[in-house]
């Protein structure tokens, strides 16, 4: 891809011409050195445990982005920071092919109460490689004074993002999910880091997460519900039945969302797992569950934690599944540009209202 400079993206994008096939996020071109925020695709997908798909998301959403309109309402033109979308590294999405096939034949060895060791050791070591990789590519950049995001990929994708996070940040920070599961489980299935397993390893291995606060959780274990009681004030949860429950008594989004944004911390990270929202905003996300947020109620608990005050230091969107008709890439995109106009407000890039 041959890049341009942030002057020339911005002069281009404004023109509103149809971005090419090939162009990046928003139909940009922009070069990583001269953004504010990089977003790194991830085409990671082994350990889902349902339907599979998400591993094209990076690249579905990239071409959804290209029929947006740039201005937001709550957020002053966020590609005036400067956003730019690495390419997908098509080895990590062969990798994730072959390793989700010797996933399978561990899972099918479970359901038929047998095990599959030598295939459980090599997706967990493949596993632990990607996340070094993203760790390692968040690292560089954070040192280099950007922003990171990470665009998934199933919800394992990210722990190399939060780690970075972690290790080069010298104050403590919170992570608002939203998520149709609490995704606190112990190497489910057997595979260290399942998409199923996300903030048990982020608890585990980023010291300085002093809160980790969930809303929309719909679908979990007794083990995940306990895990998520054990953590007393270090946790918080939202269950969305007690959320539609105080919808429907009258109380206003602001009402209900508040009392737990109070809780995170000065800096914050967001985790936005797509099967948050209700499933007719992604029908093809992997494991779609009834109920949750609705687009609006998202856009809205988003930008309440720009309102408040708080510093949004990275922030990761991932299971957005693969459709024909590009439905779940196009809500993908709109949630990812949100969420791009979301950090950028926070730290002071761009102006919001």
């Amino acid at each position: 891809m041959k890049y341009r400079s942030l002057k020339e993206e911005i002069n281009i994008l404004e023109l509103g011409l149809p971005p090419k096939k090939n162009d990046g996020f928003l139909g940009g071109r922009l070069d990583p050195k001269e953004a504010s925020l990089v977003l790194i695709p991830v085409p990671w997908e082994v350990t889902v445990s349902f339907a599979d798909g998400t591993a094209k998301a990076p690249d579905n959403i990239r071409t959804a982005s290209h029929q947006l309109d740039l201005e937001t309402y709550h957020y002053i033109k966020p590609y005036t920071a400067g956003i730019a979308m690495f390419e997908t590294d098509k080895y990590v999405l062969k990798l994730s092919n072959k390793t989700r096939k010797k996933a399978l034949k561990v899972i099918e060895a479970i359901e038929a109460g047998e095990n599959c060791k030598k295939e459980l050791k090599y997706v967990n070591e493949v596993s632990k490689a990607i996340n070094s990789n993203v760790y390692e590519a968040s690292l560089k950049r954070l040192k280099r004074g950007k922003f990171v995001a990470v665009v998934g990929g199933d919800h394992s994708c990210p722990l190399g993002l939060i780690k970075a996070i972690n290790d080069t940040s010298n104050e403590d920070f919170g992570i608002l999910h939203v998520d149709a599961h609490h995704d606190l489980r112990e190497a489910y299935e057997g595979f260290t880091y399942s998409h199923a397993s996300i903030f048990y390893n982020v608890l585990q291995e980023c010291k300085n997460v002093s809160k980790l606060v969930q809303v929309g959780i719909r679908d979990y274990s007794k083990e995940e519900a306990q895990r998520m009681l054990d953590l007393g004030e270090k946790g918080a949860c939202l269950y969305d039945t007690h959320m539609q429950s105080q919808l429907a008594s009258g109380k206003s989004l602001e009402d209900v969302f508040m009392p737990y944004i109070e809780q995170l911390p000065q800096n914050v990270y967001l985790s936005i797992d797509i099967d948050g929202l209700e499933p007719l905003n992604c029908p093809n996300t992997g494991t779609p569950v009834p109920g949750g947020l609705r687009y609006g109620e998202l856009e809205h608990l988003i930008f309440m934690v720009v309102k408040s005050g708080r510093n949004i230091l990275g922030f990761d969107l991932c299971e957005v599944g693969d459709s024909e008709n590009g439905w779940d890439a196009n809500v993908g995109a709109r949630v990812l540009y949100q969420l791009c106009g979301a950090l950028l407000a926070s730290q002071g890039k761009i102006e919001f209202r």
